[in-house]
């Protein structure tokens, strides 16, 4: 990007429920916003740029192009950005009214919506008052409607039966008419399975069943079909339990369609919720049965039967954090002594097959290495660089007034060219060098701006660091709330190799003990 060119980003979206013909495409969006950069006044050979999300909503400002507009608007990469009307660039009244009113203004950043007849520069001081809130305001309505109305037509397609998922359970696939159908070897694999459970054998008893006779995880079966999106790196030919238990309660294996079981928990949302199960969709026969409906009912009394009560979560400090260093899977704790592999239980020709370490022996070792950095870093008699910070804070308010005077500049040159007191091309020369030392003043500004934020940055890290190096000074051992703070996984290996993985890098730095 030439940096002495004024730039100008236009910002097109498209959302899976807009129009895609018209105005609305991002083909027609593109032609309007490039035919108005074409008869722009006061500006002059723009280097224009492009940034479009296709098929985002607009109630959230989570989008790949938009966010890369902004990490550019935050660099000081951007003059002016043109949308088609304010619903492109969202339909958050409050996220959108943050970046009119604080943000664009701080980066000098002119902003043109067509479809609303807005722009920047014909409001110094404001931001459109109230006519452009009430425009904020409609977009986000406009967008809640059709979003229930969307969710609406889905349902009723839920209760026709006609909505059907992307995906099929493992045991099906999609027919000829769209409909789930058995798919052969996978099928008979569910089957087999219930078959074992009706029998009386556990989930981990299956598990060694289904490795003995060599059966393809579901992953695996996948993968081995054309579908390649699935890690199976660490499947090794061996079922998980809970994916045994999974398959055992889905009622769908008995022909029962089931849909609408989660719901997102906001408008444009990516969170979801389980509802009531007297909320779902269900239609039974609606597509061919794997397992009868007898012998789904028999699993489940047996499954019933098996279950325990409501287990009370044991709080310790290594809680979901310990791992076997050869299968990568997680190491169970067995009754409060020790850890285990049991991913491996059914195959004793891998080297993780029985790997255990004491959990007592694990925390002393991990709280030794924490104990020794802990020390180290409180002898450290000066980590601070506040002088540093302000003499960066100096630049930066120098900077700032910098650019600002430059700008002052601009507008002053606009002016005498209005009235005439200069000719056209007087000000297209003066405007030029006004515009090259404008871009080169941004550049500093951005610069120096960043070298603030990262001063800042190491020192809240390193006010961080000293906090948690006194707690482990002052504590008697290895408690959850440090590890939590310090260690993200703990890696075991035969022969009790130990390789933490620590959060903050700086503290103890990666490696094994």
């Amino acid at each position: 990007m030439d940096s002495g060119a004024y730039t100008i980003a236009l910002y097109i979206r498209l959302s899976s429920e807009d129009s895609k013909v018209g105005s609305y495409s991002i083909e027609g969006q593109k032609r309007i916003l490039h035919k108005y950069v074409e008869n722009i006044e006061g500006v002059s050979d723009p280097n224009v740029l492009e940034f479009v999300d296709n098929g985002y909503s607009g109630t959230n400002f989570e989008r790949p192009a938009v966010q890369e507009l902004l990490e550019l608007v935050r660099s000081g990469g951007v003059n002016c950005i043109i949308v088609k009307d304010f619903t492109r660039f969202g339909r958050n009244a409050i996220e959108i009214g943050y970046f009119m009113e604080m943000v664009f203004p701080l980066y000098h950043i002119r902003f043109i919506s067509l479809g609303d007849e807005f722009d920047s520069d014909d409001y110094h001081g404001d931001t459109g008052g109230v006519n452009v809130a009430f425009k904020y305001l409609i977009s986000e309505f406009y967008s809640r409607d059709l979003s229930v109305k969307y969710k609406s037509a889905k349902y009723v397609k839920f209760r026709r039966g006609e909505y059907q998922s992307v995906k099929c359970p493992y045991g099906y696939r999609k027919g000829t008419d769209g409909r789930m159908e058995p798919d052969g070897e996978a099928a008979d694999n569910v089957r087999l399975i219930f078959e074992l459970a009706q029998a009386g054998h556990s989930a981990g008893e299956i598990v060694g069943a289904l490795f003995e006779r060599g059966v393809l995880t579901p992953a695996e079966y996948k993968a081995a079909n054309g579908s390649h999106g699935y890690d199976i790196s660490r499947c090794c030919h061996i079922w998980h339990k809970t994916t045994v238990r999974r398959i055992l309660e889905d009622e769908r294996y008995t022909g029962v369609y089931i849909m609408g079981k989660r719901e997102v928990t906001e408008v444009g949302g990516h969170h979801v919720r389980l509802k009531e199960e007297s909320q779902w969709v269900k239609i039974p026969g609606h597509h061919p049965a794997i397992v009868s409906r007898e012998m789904f009912e028999e699993v489940q009394d047996k499954l019933a039967r098996v279950k325990c009560g409501t287990k009370t979560a044991h709080s310790y400090p290594l809680r979901g954090k310990v791992f076997c260093g050869c299968c990568r899977h997680a190491m169970t704790r067995i009754r409060g002594r020790y850890f285990a592999c049991q991913y491996t239980a059914v195959d004793n020709s891998t080297p993780c097959h029985g790997l255990r370490i004491d959990e007592a022996e694990l925390e002393g070792m991990i709280y030794e290495v924490m104990s020794k950095q802990a020390k180290a870093i409180l002898n450290v008699d000066d980590i601070s660089h506040a002088g540093n910070l302000e003499v960066q804070l100096a630049q930066q308010k120098e900077s700032s007034g910098q650019v600002e005077a430059c700008l002052e500049r601009k507008r002053a040159l606009y002016e005498r060219f209005v009235l005439k007191e200069i000719g056209a091309d007087a000000f297209k020369a003066e405007k030029a060098v006004l515009d090259g030392e404008l871009a080169r003043l941004k550049q500093v500004h951005a610069a120096v701006t960043a070298q603030v934020e990262r001063t800042r940055g190491d020192e809240k890290t390193k006010r961080a660091r000293t906090e948690l190096a006194r707690e482990v000074s002052g504590a008697s051992g290895l408690t959850a709330e440090l590890a939590d703070a310090l260690i993200d996984r703990v890696y075991i290996s035969p022969g009790n190799q130990v390789e933490i993985v620590w959060k903050m890098k700086d503290f103890c730095g990666e490696g094994s003990e």
